[in-house]
């Protein structure tokens, strides 16, 4: 079996493998294996039978090379089946294993073949699709009242108005991104995660027309001053790769955040928006939306 870099144009022809794919990471979501590709982490790809096996190669830290369980929308790998593939591409570790694929196998049949960890970092949030669309209940009172604000002083008098990203206003969107992360710092030492979330949301925003994938911005007062993107993950549920909005703008990112959800996730009953990547502020702003869920994520390296 020989694995081949996954680029954008292998898009169509790769995409059937992650129709009614069951894994409810992020990972396993075509458009964000393909955005987070960088000169120091590409994947590699190949098809056997009725599943794409996906490979992550670093040109630095070699010892992080992994595989990620294999995506196929009618079967899944069994321990045995991943111990034996993994021998057979000579990798020694698998990645982003979810929760709910260690619950359906015996742990003792797991861990005769593999040392087990937790991935923290790589947990993501899970949340009720109504629960974001409709903000009902006390628990969500002080989100309320900022959207209403925002609706007072910008949508009543007509300074904000949203629409579809596209190709018509990629380079906008672009722009408004490098502002947000002059904000955050993104590009300096010790901000790796978000220069790379940068990189792979420039990349996104850049195939948005290839890929199946929605995205919405929000214009204050004539310049795009917020844009979300989402894709398919599972038949019930939606990610959110991307939501970024500008920090001074009082209630915009609770009214931006609230439109994210009743216009990217129509049909889905979950919204996976992703880890924290242990960054203390993101991880306090996820929890404010009270999650559903948090989706466990684990390493299996062979023993």
């Amino acid at each position: 079996m020989k694995m081949k870099h996954i680029k954008y144009s292998d898009y169509s022809k790769l995409k059937g493998f992650f129709r009614h794919q069951r894994y409810p990471l992020c990972v396993y979501s075509l458009p964000s294996i393909l955005a987070w590709s960088n000169e120091y982490y590409m994947p590699y790809g190949a098809i056997e039978n009725d599943a794409l096996i996906v490979a992550a190669e670093f040109a630095e830290q070699k010892e992080n090379r992994h595989l990620i369980l294999p995506v196929s929308p009618s079967r899944e790998y069994s321990p045995q089946e991943l111990y034996e593939l993994a021998e057979k591409l000579g990798f020694t570790s698998y990645w982003f294993v979810p929760g709910d694929y260690m619950e359906r196998y015996a742990k003792r049949e797991i861990k005769s073949l593999f040392k087990i960890t937790v991935q923290k970092e790589y947990e993501d949030y899970v949340y009720q699709a109504a629960d974001l669309a409709e903000l009902k209940g006390n628990k969500y009172s002080q989100k309320r009242n900022l959207i209403h604000q925002f609706e007072r002083d910008y949508l009543s008098r007509g300074r904000a108005e949203a629409g579809e990203i596209n190709r018509s206003v990629s380079s906008e969107c672009i722009d408004f991104l490098e502002k947000w992360c002059k904000e955050r710092d993104c590009d300096t030492a010790g901000n790796d995660d978000l220069a790379c979330e940068k990189k792979a949301a420039i990349k996104t925003i850049q195939h948005i027309d290839i890929i199946d994938a929605k995205g919405i911005y929000l214009r204050v007062d004539g310049e795009i001053s917020a844009f979300g993107i989402a894709s398919y993950l599972t038949d019930n549920m939606g990610v959110l790769h991307f939501e970024k909005a500008f920090a001074g703008i009082k209630g915009l990112y609770q009214y931006f955040d609230n439109l994210c959800a009743k216009r990217l996730f129509e049909g889905y009953g979950y919204i996976n928006k992703e880890s924290d990547m242990n960054i203390p502020g993101l991880a306090k702003v996820k929890q404010s939306y009270h999650p559903a869920m948090r989706i466990k994520s684990y390493r299996l390296d062979l023993r």
